[in-house]
């Protein structure tokens, strides 16, 4: 009978759970766990000190930027989108916030037995128009189709790659002391349209997702400022998970001010009645951006005058702290802390 020793190094790693749960996918604590304690030390080299939104390579002198990212959204049609456009703008958006120029998509299907071929059309069609609007060119790609009831109608898997010619480095570890932070917009909005949308509540003024590509807007930032520090798109687990991520790689602390922070008034009621955390809701259409606080009103006002930049805020900023927490400065003057989200509050949002 084959022992542990005689398969190798590859022990079960020490987890806090025995089975993958749904929070494992959630962006925030658990899925941390699962990064550091299976996918990092199996799969990626032991250089590899931060996990960034994609991976930055030299291939001749070329700086090129590979990511990919996997869509399972529910329901796959909501309002502002789709799963479709949410494929290519969220893996448009893990290359922009890696300093990036997008060049080329790639896209596999795995689809259900029995799902109606006008939805896969549809879905198919407004992947075509996010890939046209963007100029992001979605180039091969592979289907796979499993038997009914062994998937979720349609889940997406795209990889795109493209071109850094930013000078500087935007890593998760580059946040110092003093740096200021910038959000580009909103917050939440993504995650209630697709909450609400799943369990068909109606509100008076509807909420739209937020999915946006975003690489315009970055460009227009980096070309403002030669010392921004890093950049995040806050999807899963929200601007709280984003935050904590850039606080721990960085090794510093974060405090935020509640009345900085956009939100429109639709989305903060619905967070209020449904008891949600618009911190930890997922965005596909935001931003949140370390920057050197010399340069920090340059940037801001290179996003305001973009589109998608339009309510950009300036929202908090680093501090020196060796617990590397995140701090909320709240409307009554107290403090609180904003950790990562502990499961999985909105489940198949992205």
């Amino acid at each position: 009978m084959a022992t542990m020793e005689s398969l190798g190094s590859c022990p079960i790693p020490s987890l806090s759970y025995r089975t993958v749960l749904l929070g494992h996918g959630s962006g925030g604590r658990l899925m941390h766990e699962l990064i550091e304690k299976v996918f990092r030390p199996l799969l990626l080299p032991p250089e590899t000190r931060v996990l960034n939104d994609a991976a930055v390579l030299n291939v001749d002198g070329l700086r090129l930027a590979f990511t990919t990212d996997a869509f399972v959204v529910d329901p796959i049609v909501f309002p502002g989108g789709d799963i479709g456009r949410l494929a290519v703008n969220g893996t448009i958006n893990d290359l922009a916030v890696s300093g990036a120029h997008p060049l080329f998509l790639s896209a596999a299907f795995i689809l259900e037995e029995g799902l109606p071929m006008d939805t896969l059309c549809q879905i198919v069609d407004s992947m075509r128009q996010a890939a046209a609007e963007a100029g992001v060119p979605i180039v091969t790609g592979d289907t796979k189709v499993v038997n009914r009831g062994k998937a979720d109608k349609v889940f997406i898997t795209t990889t795109g790659i493209g071109i850094v010619e930013y000078e500087g480095t935007l890593s998760a570890d580059q946040a110092r002391p003093g740096d200021l932070v910038l959000l580009n917009g909103p917050i939440a909005a993504h995650g209630i349209a697709v909450m609400l949308a799943r369990e068909q509540i109606e509100f008076e003024q509807p909420v739209r997702s937020d999915t946006a590509p975003l690489h315009t807007l970055v460009a227009a930032m980096l070309r403002a400022s030669s010392r921004i520090r890093c950049m995040r798109d806050a999807t899963r687990g929200g601007l709280a998970s984003a935050l904590n991520e850039i606080a721990m790689s960085s090794r510093v602390g974060i405090h935020l001010d509640e009345d900085r922070i956009p939100i429109q008034d639709e989305v903060k009621g619905a967070c209020e009645i449904l008891g949600l955390d618009p911190l930890h809701v997922a965005n596909e259409g935001k931003l949140v951006a370390i920057v050197a606080r010399e340069d920090a009103e340059r940037v801001l006002e290179a996003m305001r005058a973009h589109p998608l930049g339009r309510e950009a805020a300036i929202i908090g900023e680093v501090v020196e702290d060796p617990r590397h927490l995140v701090l909320l400065r709240t409307r009554i003057g107290g403090f609180r802390v904003v950790s990562m989200l502990a499961g999985e509050q909105l489940p198949r949002i992205c």
